[in-house]
């Protein structure tokens, strides 16, 4: 039976010893693959930074490709047997999927909101959520944004229900995302709104200005791989 339900992907791919060269070459070389997909709306090819979310330092073997689509079973086509994902299965060590159905989206990404139109909660009442966080910061705030990274780090890594976490980015530094997945709702609360680093860090990009455009979205996990990310 068809499934014609909208959902987002993020595929995370791992590379080792010489194929990392491979990878970073595929930043500009693949991109050519990902156009005129069947069902593709939106998609961005990103690198991976080192640690649990944003970060200074670039993570060579991790790359990650988000995608929109129009249907679960267009997403599913693409993940099983696209030119793009054949070509990279041939070269990572190991590749991880999750399936996400929007439960909010706030924000924009390129100019507009991606991840809509939202998935009813009844559909989705109880299980893991996932959030991910696009900022396009400022040149003019990035001292002051590199600067919360440590704080933040830390908060992430002592977050109670925190069950992944990868930053990802298209432009190192400017263009950055963090991508987290957390036991249930009431975790991202705790984190969000409890957790005295990352409050006051998001308190400072609100009052000082430091991005050009932000989106902020939550996701109801619908399929998920054990090794992700």
């Amino acid at each position: 039976m068809a499934d014609r339900s909208p959902v987002t992907t993020l595929t995370v791919f791992h590379f080792s010893g010489r194929r990392r060269l491979w990878a970073f070459a595929q930043m500009a070389l693949a991109r050519p693959l990902l156009r005129d997909i069947p069902g593709l709306r939106f998609h961005r090819l990103m690198g991976a930074g080192r640690g649990l979310g944003f970060s200074r330092r670039p993570d060579w073997g991790r790359y990650a490709v988000l995608c929109v689509w129009e249907s679960r079973d267009d997403a599913r086509r693409f993940l099983d047997d696209s030119r793009f994902i054949r070509r990279y299965r041939r070269h990572a060590g190991a590749v991880a999927t999750v399936m996400l159905a929007t439960l909010s989206a706030h924000g924009a990404w390129g100019g507009a909101n991606p991840f809509l139109p939202i998935s009813p909660l009844s559909e989705h009442p109880s299980g893991p959520v996932a959030v991910l966080t696009h900022a396009h910061i400022r040149p003019s705030r990035l001292h002051a944004f590199l600067g919360r990274l440590p704080l933040i780090g830390v908060a992430l890594t002592a977050a109670d229900g925190l069950q992944a976490s990868i930053g990802i980015g298209e432009v190192p530094f400017i263009l950055q995302a963090t991508f987290t997945i957390w036991r249930d709702a009431a975790a991202v609360e705790a984190f969000a709104y409890r957790t005295e680093g990352h409050r006051d860090a998001v308190r400072r990009t609100r009052d000082e200005g430091w991005y050009a455009e932000e989106l902020f979205a939550r996701f109801a996990v619908v399929e998920r791989s054990e090794i992700f990310p």
